[in-house]
């Protein structure tokens, strides 16, 4: 008996050092995950839009370009104080005037503000209720999931504004 619960341990050790062992938060590293992706993704889409075309929108009733980078920058600083439990860096107001570079390194700054407030989420908070637009509260899961469909809402947006100009957006492209 004592060598069949010896051999059990030394199994579990195998598993933890292979990760055959489940992950303790399995949802705020998904949540990391697709953090670290999207800010690839949403830098990389404003990247490859050219500077000229900062101010192009499909149609007058669209965000332009521009707009949407400047937007997810906000965003990015709300979602991921709230979700992180922190107050989000008070930042200067870009100029609706801010360049190309401006935009991305505000955008490049938020992400990073986001990936280092998130590293410290688990999973054991997920029902915590936090403030939310219009003075609501909802758990701190359903922010994670609203934050997610807005990063996709706005990496479509971005994608179909480099492909009417002509350019390909970067999850399209072959490695």
């Amino acid at each position: 008996m004592k060598a069949q619960l010896q051999l059990a341990a030394l199994a579990l050790l195998g598993l933890a050092a292979t990760g055959g062992v489940q992950a303790q938060a399995p949802v705020a590293d998904g949540f990391r995950s697709m953090e670290q992706r999207m800010a690839k993704n949403l830098i990389a889409a404003a990247e490859e839009m050219p500077a000229d075309k900062y101010g192009y929108k499909p149609t007058p009733a669209q965000m332009s370009a521009g707009d949407i980078v400047g937007h997810l920058s906000e965003g990015n600083d709300y979602f991921c104080g709230t979700i992180g439990g922190v107050t989000a860096p008070k930042r200067a107001e870009l100029p609706k005037t801010a360049s190309k570079e401006q935009l991305i390194a505000r955008l490049k700054e938020t992400f990073q503000f986001c990936e280092s407030v998130l590293a410290k989420l688990d999973d054991a908070s997920l029902g915590a209720k936090v403030p939310f637009f219009g003075g609501r509260q909802v758990t701190r899961a359903e922010a994670m999931f609203v934050a997610t469909e807005d990063w996709g809402d706005h990496y479509s947006q971005m994608a179909n504004y480099l492909r009417l100009n002509g350019l390909l957006p970067p999850t399209a492209k072959k490695s």
